[in-house]
């Protein structure tokens, strides 16, 4: 642990501090609730660990598929979807993006390494817009906070956004606004690259290997530790939500079945999209006090994919009109499939 003692040099406390920004957030916001209701202090509390209770298996779960992951080196298999036609690229960076469990951290390098190599902007696109949606842990908490039909319309919208966006930029092809896409100064990806060019062999059995082994308690105790830290403050937002925010004030801008509050969601979705394993039980109370399963869907496609992280991997590496068509793919895409859903409820 970093050293906060007063001999620390100014620097390292600070960089200690933004490592627990969202565990002080919480405690900041929780002091403050209970200097003006202590009841209501005792009551979030008391939500919070209940909630922590019941996504318990979800979350072990997830934390037991991004360890693995790591340790068996299965995210080198998202390197097989950029290969073959235009159009199977398209597709199979979609279902990459989609249902690959590939870490965040990678997604930059990977991304530049793509674009640098020569694969086509339209399976890229498709790619980056799949990613920030879904994955496989993403899918067992989804499935635990909002149910499992709505974890498989979510599945099928991170991939058909991807595979829509892809074919977009496949139209545009040639047009001024896809010529010379890359910043200057985009490198060859570093480590991004390498995975492209000589993706390694998965070792499933990856317990027979000390360091592979090692690799999963690092990845699992690192996975805990970010998945305990973001929900802890999305449950106790929700809590608070639940005993402050009317329900009919959500049910009358966020319900109903037509196309204003999917619209309002989808927008809402990019400033207050905190990550996706955050937004998730806020969703869930939203959806409690009235507002639209269209809406909330919507909301999660569109916040994720203009979520900070992922918006900053495009905007990283790609020109400005290249960053604004992916903003322009994201909501239009999120408010369709918002409204995809919502009829889909009322069959």
């Amino acid at each position: 642990m970093a050293d906060l003692s007063s001999n620390a040099p100014p620097n390292q406390i600070w960089v200690a501090v933004k490592k627990q920004k969202v565990w002080i957030a919480s405690g900041i916001l929780l002091l403050l609730v209970a200097a003006l209701s202590p009841d209501q202090a005792r009551d979030s509390l008391g939500f919070v660990a209940q909630s922590l209770l019941t996504t318990a298996p979800y979350l072990l779960l997830s934390i037991g598929i991004a360890a693995w992951a790591v340790a068996t080196g299965a995210d080198n298999l998202i390197a097989r979807a950029f290969t073959g036609s235009p159009v199977l690229m398209i597709f199979l960076a979609a279902l990459a993006g989609g249902l690959s469990p590939f870490c965040s951290c990678g997604v930059i390098p990977l991304i530049a390494a793509l674009l640098t190599m020569g694969v086509p902007l339209s399976a890229v696109m498709a790619f980056w817009l799949a990613s920030p949606v879904m994955d496989p842990s993403m899918f067992l908490l989804t499935s635990g906070v909002l149910g499992f039909e709505f974890a498989i319309a979510k599945t099928l919208a991170a991939i058909g956004l991807g595979v829509a966006g892809g074919f977009i930029v496949m139209a545009l092809a040639g047009s001024h606004i896809l010529h010379d896409a890359l910043r200057d100064g985009v490198g060859n990806g570093g480590c991004g690259a390498a995975k492209i060019r000589n993706p390694k062999t998965v070792v499933w059995r990856f317990w027979n290997h000390g360091d592979r082994v090692e690799k999963f308690g690092k990845e699992a105790f690192k996975t805990t530790l970010f998945l305990a830290q973001w929900l802890t403050l999305a449950f106790l937002l929700e809590s608070l939500m639940l005993a402050y925010v009317p329900a009919e004030t959500i049910t009358s801008v966020l319900g109903g079945t037509g196309i204003g509050p999917i619209a309002i969601a989808t927008v809402v979705g990019v400033p207050a999209y905190l990550n996706g394993y955050a937004a998730l039980p806020l969703i869930s109370g939203l959806m409690e006090q009235g507002m639209a399963q269209g809406a909330g869907l919507a909301f999660l496609v569109a916040g994720g994919v203009t979520s900070l992280p992922a918006a900053i991997a495009v905007w990283a590496l790609v020109k400005p009109r290249v960053f604004t068509l992916y903003i322009a793919i994201s909501l239009g895409g999120a408010f369709m499939i918002g409204l995809a859903y919502q009829g889909w409820t009322l069959i």
